[in-house]
């Protein structure tokens, strides 16, 4: 039986939660008893999902203002109210400085516009909706707390996700509302997988290889699991965590200490 952390009856939505870290933490919330709203940008295996959690699902593109602001007139009218938003969605791939074809720094500035405005954009639609007491949770990175060759487009959007968390923490706290951030460190999710690939491409080196490399700068040596982080979404969630505001919580297995 799931712990309880006081969240029952809590309105609870969670973008990117068709698969990944995104559907752990939608498993996790409804075995809470939340009423749980699901986003992803595609409908893969998302409303199936909420079908079998008993949530609300929608696809959106948050990119898109006209369906961003239809979520959140959805949210309006189905309970009135959020207590817990979880910016999960984002995306991850290599960007090179070396890479000079015309559509690099388009790349560049798409993950941007994935990984930090699209949180901005939601949060400031939904904002309305919260009240006193409510949590916003942002995915960030261990790789928002260090730098990673290759990858500088997504360190440098996760490095904003921490920025933006302390200063909305700071501007929404005399509403009572409290925004921290997640920094995972390697998660064995498709797109990280992906990234380690990548890594071991450019490098000449094989998978397993960075991967052994990887485990042993962790203090534990094993690699993670989207289960296995839930539970820091449910604390940051919920009112055991009431004196944690402007915070990025790292979940790396001892990898990033900070």
């Amino acid at each position: 039986m799931a712990a309880d952390h006081g969240l029952q009856g809590k309105t609870v939505l969670i973008t990117g939660a068709a698969g990944g870290i995104g559907q752990a933490l939608a498993r996790a919330f409804a075995a809470q008893g939340v009423r749980l709203m699901l986003l992803d940008r595609a409908d893969t295996g998302l409303h199936w999902l909420a079908t079998e959690l008993g949530a609300t699902a929608a696809v959106c593109d948050l990119g898109d203002g006209a369906q961003v602001a239809a979520v959140a007139a959805q949210v309006r009218e189905r309970w009135g109210t959020l207590d817990v938003l979880v910016n999960n969605a984002g995306t991850e791939y290599p960007t090179p400085l070396d890479d000079a074809a015309p559509e690099s720094m388009t790349r560049w500035a798409s993950l941007l516009d994935n990984n930090v405005t699209s949180m901005v954009r939601l949060t400031q639609a939904l904002l309305p909706l919260m009240p006193r007491g409510a949590s916003v949770i942002n995915q960030s990175s261990i790789w928002g707390r260090i730098g990673v060759a290759g990858f500088s487009a997504y360190a440098a959007s996760k490095h904003a996700v921490v920025g933006l968390t302390r200063s909305l923490a700071l501007e929404l706290g005399p509403r009572g509302i409290r925004v921290n951030a997640v920094c995972p460190g390697w998660i064995r999710t498709e797109a990280a997988m992906r990234s380690l690939t990548a890594m071991a491409h450019e490098q000449g080196r094989s998978e397993a290889e960075v991967e052994r490399e990887i485990l042993a700068r962790q203090a534990v040596p094993e690699m993670l699991t989207p289960a296995d982080i839930a539970g820091v979404f449910l604390f940051l969630a919920s009112s055991e965590s009431r004196s944690l505001t402007g915070q990025s919580l790292v979940a790396s297995h001892g990898e990033v200490m900070a």
